[in-house]
């Protein structure tokens, strides 16, 4: 967040064991489903849908509520990477346990503090990661050791990881102990953005689902994904997003002064031929356990999104062919079939 405290007159076939899926979008999310639900919204958005703009020097307050009594854990990727731990801290509103159906703001109305938007400019994503139980952060922040507190900055615990893939990553280690229908997450995005003169130009802000992305603007390559691109003049553009293994999309839009674009897109992952050969005719094959054809002329042919995939090939009086298949590039692959003795 890189805000500025401001003290009293001063002015973030598989079941229960699938391991946290790390998202482009949403920091990190678990892929099992649970009846825990956190929501984190900020001030300016309470739905958690929008993409905010804050300008430097502006207030910002940060709302967060479970459905479940929980321990809250807040974290705010900042557009260099950096990352602050909002939640737990050591002010007296600090405390991160929260009852079900409650709303928790930071800072609360009561505090003698205030946060205020201070930069860089850039996507922010706050992360909120809701637990039945209260997890062991050590290897992700650290406070300093009770009693050297001399700032109010101290009451905040240091973050030792930077950027949200090691946030991800790091909070993946954390939470797979965990049994799967005991934590979730959330996450609310906004922009910060420069606060002095007008500005003649508006930006552009892509979010995607993949990793690796990469933004054209008229076939210009801006960046990555996940990023706020300012200082475009106004106009209609031609945005082109790539990432591997995906289809590419391409879409239109229009830049105004001062103003900023948001694109939150879900790229198609590309599907790939493949063909199935075996020594039997008429046999059915099955993907992933679902029935997807038969053998016809000694071949099924389909198309598939690069994954791994268990292959059945079933046909009377034979033994089953199972062959388990990782499809990167296409291609064929044989399961042949032997008599039932």
């Amino acid at each position: 967040m890189n805000k500025i405290i401001t003290m009293g007159a001063l002015a973030l076939l598989s079941g229960a064991l699938a391991a946290p899926r790390i998202s482009a979008q949403s920091i990190i999310v678990n892929p099992t489903p649970t009846d825990l639900q956190v929501r984190v919204s900020t001030d300016k958005d309470p739905t958690g849908g929008q993409v905010p703009n804050y300008r430097v020097g502006e207030k910002i307050r940060l709302s967060v509520t479970a459905n479940q009594d929980a321990y809250v854990y807040l974290f705010n990727v900042n557009p260099d990477g950096s990352i602050d731990q909002i939640l737990p801290n050591r002010f007296a509103s600090g405390a991160n346990f929260i009852k079900a159906n409650t709303v928790k703001q930071f800072p609360a109305s009561g505090d003698n503090f205030t946060f205020d938007i201070s930069g860089p400019s850039g996507l922010n994503k706050v992360l909120a990661l809701a637990s039945k139980t209260e997890l062991n952060l050590d290897q992700i922040s650290s406070f300093k050791a009770t009693g050297t507190t001399t700032s109010a900055a101290d009451a905040f615990a240091t973050v030792t990881v930077k950027g949200q893939q090691q946030l991800a990553q790091a909070l993946s280690i954390v939470v797979t102990p965990l049994p799967q229908n005991t934590w979730v997450t959330d996450t609310a995005l906004y922009n910060t953005v420069g606060a002095t003169t007008p500005n003649r130009n508006g930006s552009l802000t892509v979010t995607t689902n993949a990793e690796d992305t990469t933004v054209f603007l008229n076939e210009r390559e801006l960046g990555a994904s996940g990023t706020t691109f300012a200082n475009i003049a106004p106009g209609t553009y031609r945005v082109r997003i790539s990432a591997p293994g995906y289809a590419d999309y391409t879409t239109n839009v229009t830049v105004r002064a001062g103003a900023t674009v948001n694109l939150n897109i879900s790229l198609q992952a590309q599907r790939l031929p493949l063909t199935i050969r075996s020594n039997v005719e008429g046999a059915l094959v099955f993907i992933d356990g679902r029935q997807a054809g038969t053998i016809k002329n000694g071949a099924y042919s389909t198309q598939l999104a690069r994954d791994s995939y268990e292959v059945v090939v079933l046909a009377p009086g034979y033994r089953a062919g199972v062959q388990q298949i990782q499809v990167q590039n296409g291609g064929t692959v044989t399961v042949n079939l032997n008599r039932a003795q």
